[in-house]
């Protein structure tokens, strides 16, 4: 059951003199990779397969993920009236095929490792959205951000708890755990954000080329970012490993991974103006 709807956004408080050009075309390539919920709820459908509970979690969480591409769509036609959300998503389609959309069972070697990547997803979704909604001063995307970082935190909650679930029969190592999580923080950079990036902001005809659109679109997302939205998703990050979300620990992690950023933002910088 959604929690919101489109139709419930004020889409009359939309306010042209508050736009930043730089959010404007990231929220075209975030619109890209939420409206593909579809194929993942597919996918989480055929691993899960006798699990009817999971199953019907995953629809609902699919039909949300869409249900963000959508209102991030209809709002960045707002923005920029000549962008044709629906053309620039079949462009996606056609273009990008998620990897493991012919995968029967999970990619993660263990359904609890499909469930901690999905924990690693929304830690950074929801992180991803408080930051877009803080550094936007435009009403309506605002809004639309805090939405959809109010549902990324509750699909946290709904793959932390099946996990614990499955984690309780699989028992898979604290090791095996944190080498899942790496794994999925390390696909960020793959082509899902790239080729989105591609698809919202260039014309076709224009080459797609994976390292110019990474850098175009990691140095405007990282940028968003402040300290407190990286330190609430790792915490809930360290969370889904099984390991303590906040104390020395996980203070140490988060200011090595602030760091970590920031020289990785400095890096997108260069290659994005070099390009």
């Amino acid at each position: 059951m959604k929690h919101w709807r489109i139709d419930d956004v004020r889409w009359e408080r939309f306010d042209r003199s508050k736009l930043d050009p730089s959010l404007v075309a990231i929220v075209k390539a975030a619109a890209m990779v939420e409206r593909n919920g579809t194929d993942y709820g597919i996918y989480l459908n055929r691993v899960f397969h006798d699990d009817p509970a999971f199953q019907r979690a995953a629809d609902n969480w699919s039909a949300e993920e869409v249900q963000h591409g959508d209102a991030l769509g209809r709002w960045a036609m707002l923005a920029d009236p000549s962008w044709d959300y629906q053309d620039a998503f079949r462009r996606y389609q056609q273009g990008y095929h998620l990897p493991l959309l012919a995968a029967e069972s999970s990619v993660r070697g263990s359904r609890t490792g499909e469930l901690i990547a999905r924990c690693i997803v929304e830690s950074g979704t929801s992180s991803y959205y408080s930051a877009l909604a803080d550094a936007t001063e435009e009403p309506v995307l605002k809004d639309i951000c805090k939405l959809i970082a109010a549902d990324e935190f509750r699909h946290f909650k709904l793959f932390y708890d099946h996990m614990r679930r499955y984690l309780q029969r699989e028992k898979i190592s604290l090791a095996r755990r944190l080498m899942i999580a790496l794994g999925r923080v390390g696909e960020s950079e793959d082509d899902e954000l790239a080729y989105a990036f591609y698809c919202g902001n260039d014309t076709p005809g224009v080459p797609y080329d994976h390292d110019r659109c990474i850098a175009a679109y990691m140095s405007r997302a990282m940028s968003a970012y402040r300290y407190r939205h990286l330190e609430r998703g790792i915490g809930m990050i360290l969370k889904s490993v099984g390991l303590p979300p906040r104390g020395r620990f996980s203070d140490m992690v988060v200011n090595l991974a602030w760091r970590f950023m920031q020289r990785r933002r400095r890096r997108f910088v260069r290659a994005a103006a070099a390009a």
